[in-house]
């Protein structure tokens, strides 16, 4: 069918189309359009095509990104069938997560020997799928433990195509400590370098991962330049290794996270390539693509009504796969209540699955160049990563700033923000500070069931660390039945351990859902409850109330009420039925001028312990406090502070317990 249009669309220019804007603000600046993200930078309201640009060298078209299973379940047997599952049904490999992973937060697989490794991978072809581990402060006990399974199997070591993930500096932050001796550390992860490049076997060994960033509350820029300063310390350690230069680069893979900001994901990836290019040319290093991991976000996810979570990790993995991540990894939905079940394993799988196989995104490489709004928003993260970054380096690398506690003071202050955002509802979170819903049924997750083995602990003597020597030997160690305690107990701990600022790792919805399930606990007795006070025709209060009763329910109070009445003394009748201690007055500005102040005053008068009125009628504010309004309930307003006032007032919480 032909397309149409009418020749008057057709003939409008930009200058008409800003003559409707001044229209239809009244009056006020076009800047009230134009939005900021979390590192400041502006988002237009509208852009033009950015013929200029050229697509980036990303993963090549026609080439799927891999889709990777997040493996985190405590037992190695039921990580197993895991592990096959995923692999039979369509992942391309898998990211094994240990108890002592930066990212493990509270779960991972523990394994303390080769025995244990064999339950892992038993029946699972390592050579032909991709393998991330994530181990934390053992990633070089766990490899060498890999070495020493693929010997026992008869894999060749050469065909496994593995990224160890050794995030280190990421590790220390989340742990707020360094025991060990610096130097002793990097002298066995010498080691273990030049024993793998002696048997030809090059992996990615560092990861520089945003995910410890990102989880304290940094903004993209600062996930970007804290990944990126991490990365030219590996490349610095490889030069003092005596890698040769050519190869630095193939030691390296970065995982970023992939988030809900569809734009601002796509920017991300593919900022961090253009920032990669220019680091390996300022080094004298030869251009290699960048080898990019992406990971949804954990700290968007919900436990209050996870499956809106689905919703989230698919824009997100949309954007990894259209920004040019060559592999991705989207948490389950219920990862934020526990241990994931198979069935949120298979969705997170299955999500990848239909974007490549039925989407068809990987077709095109680069599709969103040449987009006015993804060029912009990619050029202005570049600029205030790399400014980041410099500042970074300017303060000694990122070992130094991390001792002086600069990155994190810095990322604190991003996290305040953003925790005002989402208590402000600037940043609504779907189901938890937006339309909550107070009847949701629980969603099963897994319970964490271990079998309690004691590993062997063979005494070995094992060489100093020098070119390989005392990682051959801690591979014969395991190859003999030793433990992990045989590589990680003997670690030289430093007379005077090295204390840091500690990165926590949050979720945005955590205080809400707090509120939540402090109202759930009150609900087998007395339910939380408050009482809408509408006033006038249902035209005039309908959509308020909704807002309000929705206000309200992100603290676990459900709303009674909110009726049209014949009278103010019906009004009142209502509510002394309702048994509510809190009431909150609802309608039009233009019905409270005539009706608020007698409603408020008979509201009292009938025992409401506490009286909220619903919008911000400026002109009338002192008079209406003055006839026994409380608080403003508005959009903008601290929602997280009033709901903790609240529930302090309905006895839920002791008022010392509200937090300042």
């Amino acid at each position: 069918m032909p397309l149409i249009l009418p020749e008057d669309f057709l003939s409008f220019d930009e200058k008409a189309w800003l003559d409707a804007v001044d229209r239809a603000l009244k009056g006020a600046p076009r800047s009230r359009l134009t939005g900021r993200t979390d590192d400041g930078l502006e988002i237009q309201p509208l852009y033009r095509q950015r013929s200029d640009a050229r697509p980036l060298a990303t993963r090549k078209a026609q080439t799927p990104w891999e889709i990777i299973q997040r493996i985190d379940l405590p037992n190695p047997s039921v990580a197993n069938a895991q592990i096959l599952e995923d692999l039979k049904d369509g992942a391309d490999g898998i990211e094994v997560i240990f108890a002592t992973s930066t990212i493990s937060v509270g779960q991972g697989v523990r394994v303390d020997d080769l025995s244990g490794m064999e339950r892992l991978f038993d029946g699972v072809l390592l050579d032909l799928i991709r393998l991330r581990l994530g181990a934390g402060h053992e990633t070089s006990a766990i490899v060498t433990m890999m070495l020493a399974y693929a010997e026992r199997k008869g894999i060749d070591p050469a065909k496994l195509r593995l990224s160890a993930g050794l995030d280190l500096f990421g590790w220390v932050a989340r742990r707020g400590q360094f025991r060990s001796d610096f130097e002793a550390v990097e002298e066995r992860i010498f080691d273990l370098l030049h024993f793998l490049k002696g048997q030809n076997l090059k992996y990615e060994f560092f990861c520089p991962d945003g995910r410890v960033w990102h989880g304290a509350g940094a903004t993209p820029a600062q996930e970007l330049a804290c990944a990126f300063a991490n990365a030219l310390f590996y490349l610095r350690f490889l030069e003092r290794a005596g890698i040769d230069p050519s190869d630095w680069s193939d030691w390296i893979n970065f995982t970023l996270i992939a988030d809900a900001d569809q734009v601002g994901t796509i920017a991300k990836a593919r900022a961090a390539r253009r920032i990669w290019a220019r680091i390996l040319d300022a080094c004298g290093l030869p251009q290699k693509p960048m080898s990019l991991h992406m990971s949804t976000s954990r700290r968007m996810l919900t436990a209050n009504d996870p499956w809106v979570n689905l919703l989230r990790t698919t824009v997100a993995a949309f954007s990894a796969g259209v920004g040019g991540a060559d592999s991705v990894t989207v948490l389950p939905f219920t990862m934020a209540l526990g241990l994931p079940d198979g069935f949120a394993r298979r969705l997170a799988r299955n999500t990848q699955a239909m974007l490549i196989e039925e989407s068809n995104l990987h077709q095109v490489a680069d599709p969103s160049a040449g987009s006015g709004a993804i060029e912009a928003r990619t050029d202005d993260l570049v600029g205030a990563a790399w400014a980041q970054l410099q500042e970074i380096e300017a303060e000694g690398g990122i070992w130094k700033s991390l001792v002086d506690g600069k990155i994190q003071s810095r990322i604190a202050t991003s996290l305040e923000a953003l925790n005002k955002a989402v208590a402000t509802r600037k940043k609504p979170i779907t189901g938890v500070s937006e339309y909550p819903d107070l009847r949701e049924t629980p969603v099963p997750v897994l319970e964490d069931t271990l079998d309690d083995v004691a590993p062997l602990n063979h005494h070995v003597d094992l060489p100093s660390a020098g070119k390989g020597e005392r990682s051959a030997a801690v591979k014969e160690a395991f190859l003999g039945g030793s433990s992990l305690a045989v590589a990680i107990a003997t670690h030289p701990h430093a007379e005077r351990p090295v204390l840091i600022d500690k990165v926590p790792q949050i979720r945005l919805s955590e205080e809400f859902e707090g509120l939540r399930e402090a109202a759930a606990v009150s609900r087998a007795g007395t339910p939380p409850i408050v009482f809408l006070a509408c006033l006038g025709p249902l035209a005039q209060f309908t959509a308020r109330a909704t807002w309000t009763s929705n206000a309200f329910a992100a603290g676990g109070i459900a709303s009674v009420g909110g009726e049209a009445h014949s009278g103010l003394e019906d009004l009142v009748d209502a509510f002394k039925v309702s048994g509510a201690k809190l009431a909150v007055l609802v309608s039009s500005d233009t019905i409270y001028e005539s009706d608020a102040e007698a409603a408020a005053r008979a509201l009292k008068e009938a025992g409401a312990d506490y009286l909220y009125l619903a919008g911000k009628p400026r002109e009338m504010e002192e008079k209406l406090r003055a006839a026994g309004v409380d608080t403003l309930v508005y959009a903008g307003c601290d929602l997280l502070d009033l709901l903790h006032e609240a529930q302090a007032r309905i006895g839920l919480v002791d008022i010392e317990e509200v937090p300042a």
